[in-house]
C-alpha cells in the first residue's frame, strides 16, 4: 500500500512536471498551457460518449437476462480515465486515453473482469454481510438449502403437497352482531309495503 501511495503522490506528480517542462521548452509555455486544457476538453467529451455507449451494452445485456460484469468493470475504468484526463499533466492523459480507447479498455477490462471472478472463486463465493458462503447460494448454517442431505427437517419426506379451500365452520355460533350483512346483495325493492 506504502509503495502504490510513494507512486501515485510522488513519482506521477515528478514525472509530469519533467514531461511538461520539456514540452515548455519546445512549444512554449502559453502553448503547452492550451495543450494541457484542449486534452483535457477533448478527454471529458470522448468519455461522455464512450460512458452513455457502455451504459446502453449494459442495459442490453440486463435485458437479455444476462449479467453486465464486464460493461461494469469498464465503466469504472472510464471513470478513472476521465480523472485522469482531468489532471494538468501529459503523462496522466496518456494513461487517460489507453483508458479510453475501445482497442485497450475492452481486452484490460476482460483481464480484470476475469481475475475478479477467479478471486470470487477462490474465496467461495461472494462474501456477504450475513456469514461465511452466505452470498454463494448458502443459507446460514454454511448448507445449500437447495440441495439433497441438509440438516433440513424436510429432507426425510415429511413434505407433501396439497391445496386447501377455507370452509365457514358450522360450529361457530357467533352473535348475529359479528356476521355479515348479506342484504347488500340484495337486490333493491322501490317499492315499499303499504302500512
Amino acid at each position: 500500500m506504502f509503495f502504490i501511495l510513494l507512486l501515485i503522490f510522488v513519482v506521477v506528480p515528478v514525472m509530469e512536471l519533467s514531461v511538461l517542462i520539456r514540452v515548455g521548452e519546445v512549444l512554449g509555455s502559453w502553448t503547452t498551457v492550451a495543450l494541457v486544457i484542449f486534452t483535457a476538453v477533448v478527454g471529458v467529451s470522448l468519455v461522455r460518449s464512450q460512458g452513455i455507449s457502455t451504459l446502453m451494452q449494459v442495459q442490453q445485456k440486463l435485458a437479455r437476462g444476462e449479467a453486465p460484469g464486464q460493461e461494469i468493470v469498464e465503466g469504472m475504468m472510464l471513470a478513472v480515465a476521465g480523472l485522469l484526463l482531468l489532471i494538468p499533466g501529459f503523462v496522466t492523459d496518456f494513461i487517460g486515453l489507453v483508458l479510453l480507447t475501445p482497442f485497450t479498455r475492452i481486452p484490460v477490462a476482460k483481464f480484470f473482469y476475469k481475475r475478479m471472478q477467479l478471486k470470487v472463486q477462490a474465496n467461495g463465493g461472494f462474501q456477504s454481510g450475513f456469514g461465511p458462503g452466505f452470498g454463494a447460494g448458502m443459507g446460514p448454517n454454511g448448507h445449500n438449502p437447495f440441495e439433497q442431505g441438509g440438516n433440513s427437517p424436510f429432507d426425510q419426506g415429511n413434505t407433501f403437497d396439497g391445496d386447501f379451500e377455507r370452509k365457514p365452520d358450522p360450529s361457530d355460533k357467533r352473535p348475529e352482531s359479528h356476521q355479515v350483512n348479506d342484504a347488500s346483495n340484495q337486490p333493491h325493492n322501490d317499492k315499499q309495503p303499504k302500512a
